[in-house]
C-alpha cells in the first residue's frame, strides 16, 4: 500500500489556544486533580485545576509586567519539572511563545538557539544553566531577562505582577489563535545546526486532541494518570504535557530518572511514557536479577511464556488452555512483580523514538503491560503515527494519527500531510521548502505500510550504506536488534564502500560488572574485557541477534568493541540520543579501518 489515511475525531477550534484548556478545566473540573507534585519530604502533593489555572495566570502576570509582549520568544532551559509545565503555560498566558533548550545544552548551543529564536527572555533550572547564559550574553543583545527557577524564578514572577489587572492578563491570553505559533522546538542536529521547528497551537490540538479520541480509555478523568520523565524540551515529553492538560488527567515529573523506580512506586502511574532504551533496562535488569538470584532459569521460561502468550492472541485459535495455565502460574510468580516495578497501575506504555523491537513488544503485552509503539518527528508535532489501544500489531508504529495521511513515495521515502505539522523552520525559508515540497512533509525516514495502514520503519534515506559490492543496507533495524541486548550500550553499523558491514560496539557501563562478576573476570578493565573471548562470544549472540533480521549479505561480519561510550557529553549522541555518525565516523576512524585490516 501506497498511501493510508484516517478521518479526524477531532475538531481544532479555529479561534482558540492552549491556554483555553486550562480554563476550561478549572470550569469543569475544579476540584480534580491535574498535577502531582513531590513536596520537600519526597511525597506526592495533589494540584487540582482551580489550583493551577491561578498559579499560572499569577506567574503569567510577572511575564506581562516584565514587558513580554504577545509574539516575544521566551526560553525555557530545565529538567522536567512541575515549573517546566507551569511556566509553558504561563508563556502561553502572557500572549508568548515558549522555546525549549535541553538542560545538556553546551553555551554555543545555547547561544545559537537564543539568537536564532530571538528570545527576550529565558528561564534556567540551574546556577550551571546561568553561568552558560552569562557567558554568552553580551552577543544576545535581545536578552534582556533571566530567571532561574532553582532561585526563585517563579515566586519572582509573581511577586512583581500583582498590578496587572484580570482584563489585561485575559487580553494577552487571547491574543493566539490557533494558527499562531506556540512554540519553537529546535531539532537535535546530527548534522549542522538545529533548525528550530514553528508548531502553533494548532498543531497541538490536532495532534493531542486526536490522541486522545483514539486512546480515550488510557486517558480517564479522575483515575487515569501519567508520570512523565522524559525531556520537557522534546516534542515527545511536550506531547503528553499538553494531552495530559486536554484530557484532563493526574500529571507528575520526574527530573532525575536515577530513583525512577521509586518514583513509579509512588506515584503509581495508569500510563507511562518511555523510549524503547527504558524498557530494554527494565527487562535486562529483572533478568540479571533473577539470575544472580539463582532464578535465572525460571524468568526465561516466564519471559518465553509471556511472549508465546501474546503471539498466540494474535491467532485467530488464540493461546491454548495448557498455554493459558502456564501463564497463569508465571502471573503469579513472576508478572506481577514486574508490574509492581511499573507502579503496580500501569496497563500501557506509549514508546517512540526508535524500535522496541517484536520480542520485547510480545514480552511487555505478555506481562499484561502493552508498549503501544509510535512514531513522529518534531515536525509532526510528536506522534504522527501510533499503534491503537484495542489493535495493536506489534513490531509496527502503528496507524496515521486521525486526520492526517501518510504516503510511501516511490523511493520508499515516508511523507506526511495534516494539520498537526509544523507551519515551517524558524528564519529558515528555503529549508522549509525542500522539506514541504508538493505540500508533503518530506521525514527522510524510509517506510513500509501494511494492507491495514500499519507502518513500519526501515531505516533513513541519509543512512543507507552501500558497500563495494553494490549493496544497499538499511543500519537502522541491525542496529536496535543489537542494542537490545544486555550488554550492549550503542551500535552503529559501517560499510560504506567497504567489502562487508561491520559494526562498532560499546558496552553498557552497568551490566558490564555484572556479567564479569557472573564470570569471575571482576575488576578488569573495558579494555581488557574486550579482548576475552567470553566476552567477545557473548557480544557475538547480540550481533548473531540482529543479523537474524537481514540478509547476509546485509549481516554485520565482524564488530570492535570501544573502550570510550558515545555520550551527549561526548558529542557522539543528539540529547535525543540519535547518533551523530558523521563524528563518530571521524572520531573513531582507525577502529573502522581496523575492521578491514586486521
Amino acid at each position: 500500500m501506497r498511501e493510508f489515511s484516517l478521518p479526524a475525531l477531532y475538531e481544532v477550534p479555529a479561534d482558540g489556544n492552549l491556554t483555553d484548556l486550562i480554563r476550561r478545566n478549572a470550569a469543569q473540573h475544579p476540584d480534580t486533580p491535574v498535577i502531582g507534585r513531590k513536596d520537600s519530604a519526597g511525597h506526592w502533593q495533589d494540584i487540582t485545576a482551580t489550583q493551577f489555572l491561578a498559579e499560572v495566570r499569577a506567574a503569567a502576570r510577572g511575564l506581562v509586567a516584565e514587558g513580554v509582549q504577545p509574539g516575544d520568544r521566551v526560553a525555557l532551559m530545565s529538567r522536567t519539572r512541575y515549573e517546566w509545565t507551569l511556566l509553558d503555560f504561563a508563556i502561553w498566558s502572557a500572549g508568548a511563545v515558549t522555546v525549549p533548550i535541553y538542560e545538556t545544552s553546551s553555551a554555543s548551543q545555547l547561544e545559537w538557539i537564543l539568537a536564532d529564536s530571538g528570545a527576550v527572555a529565558v528561564v534556567v533550572e540551574s546556577g550551571a544553566h546561568e553561568t552558560s547564559v552569562e557567558s554568552v550574553r553580551e552577543r544576545l543583545p535581545q536578552l534582556k531577562h533571566v530567571w532561574r527557577i532553582d532561585t526563585g524564578a517563579v515566586e519572582a514572577l509573581v511577586s512583581v505582577g500583582g498590578d496587572i489587572s484580570d482584563a489585561v492578563l485575559d487580553e494577552r491570553g487571547a491574543a493566539a489563535n490557533a494558527d499562531s505559533p506556540a512554540t519553537i522546538v529546535y531539532t537535535s542536529g546530527t548534522t549542522g545546526r538545529p533548525k528550530g521547528c514553528v508548531l502553533s497551537h494548532r498543531s497541538f490540538f490536532a495532534e493531542c486532541g486526536n490522541v486522545l479520541e483514539r486512546l480515550a480509555p488510557l486517558f480517564r478523568t479522575g483515575d487515569s494518570s501519567v508520570l512523565l520523565f522524559l525531556p520537557l524540551a522534546h516534542v515527545f515529553g511536550r506531547l503528553i504535557e499538553v494531552a495530559s492538560v486536554m484530557a484532563p488527567v493526574r500529571l507528575g515529573h520526574v527530573p532525575d530518572i536515577k530513583h525512577l523506580t521509586d518514583d513509579l512506586q509512588g506515584f503509581r502511574p495508569t500510563l507511562i511514557l518511555g523510549v524503547p532504551r527504558v524498557f530494554e533496562k527494565v527487562y535486562n535488569t529483572a533478568r540479571a536479577t533473577a539470575q544472580a538470584g539463582g532464578k535465572g532459569k525460571i524468568f526465561d521460561r516466564a519471559a518465553a511464556t509471556a511472549i508465546d502468550y501474546s503471539r498466540a492472541l494474535d491467532t485467530p485459535a488464540g493461546p491454548s488452555v495448557r498455554l493459558r495455565f502456564t501463564h497463569k502460574v508465571f502471573d503469579r510468580l513472576v508478572y506481577a512483580k514486574l508490574r509492581a516495578v511499573l507502579g503496580g497501575r500501569a496497563t500501557h506504555a506509549v514508546s517512540g523514538g526508535a524500535p522496541l523491537g517484536e520480542r520485547l513488544g510480545h514480552f511487555y503485552r505478555g506481562i499484561g503491560f502493552t508498549v503501544l509503539e509510535g512514531y513522529g518527528l518534531t515536525e509532526s508535532c510528536a506522534a504522527t503515527a501510533f499503534n491503537p489501544w484495542d489493535r495493536t500489531k506489534i513490531g509496527t508504529v502503528g496507524q496515521p494519527l486521525p486526520g492526517s495521511t501518510i504516503r510511501i513515495a516511490d523511493d520508499g521515502e515516508v511523507l506526511l500531510y495534516g494539520e498537526h505539522l509544523f507551519t515551517g523552520y524558524w528564519n529558515n525559508e528555503q529549508a522549509t521548502a525542500e522539506a514541504m515540497a508538493d505540500g508533503w512533509f518530506h521525514t527522510g525516514d524510509l517506510g513500509t505500510l501494511d494492507e491495514d495502514g500499519y507502518l513500519s520503519i526501515t531505516g533513513r534515506k541519509k543512512e543507507i550504506i552501500v558497500t563495494a559490492g553494490g549493496k544497499n543496507v538499511a543500519p537502522a533495524v541491525m542496529e536496535d536488534r543489537i542494542r537490545a541486548d544486555a550488554l550492549v550500550a550503542e551500535c552503529m553499523v559501517v560499510g560504506d564502500g567497504r567489502p562487508f558491514v561491520a559494526a562498532l560496539i560499546t558496552l553498557d557501563e552497568e551490566f558490564l560488572p555484572r556479567w564479569a562478576e557472573q564470570h569471575g573476570k571482576s575488576g578488569r578493565t573495558v579494555a581488557e574485557l574486550a579482548a576475552d573471548p567470553d566476552l567477545l562470544a557473548a557480544v557475538q549472540h547480540a550481533v548473531d541477534e540482529g543479523n537474524a533480521a537481514v540478509s547476509q549479505a546485509e549481516s554485520v561480519r565482524k564488530f570492535r568493541i570501544l573502550p570510550a561510550q558515545f555520550t551527549e557529553e561526548s558529542g557522539h549522541l543528539t540529547p535525543s540520543m540519535k547518533l551523530k555518525r558523521n563524528v563518530v565516523l571521524a572520531d573513531f576512524a582507525a577502529d573502522v579501518e581496523a575492521l578491514y585490516t586486521r
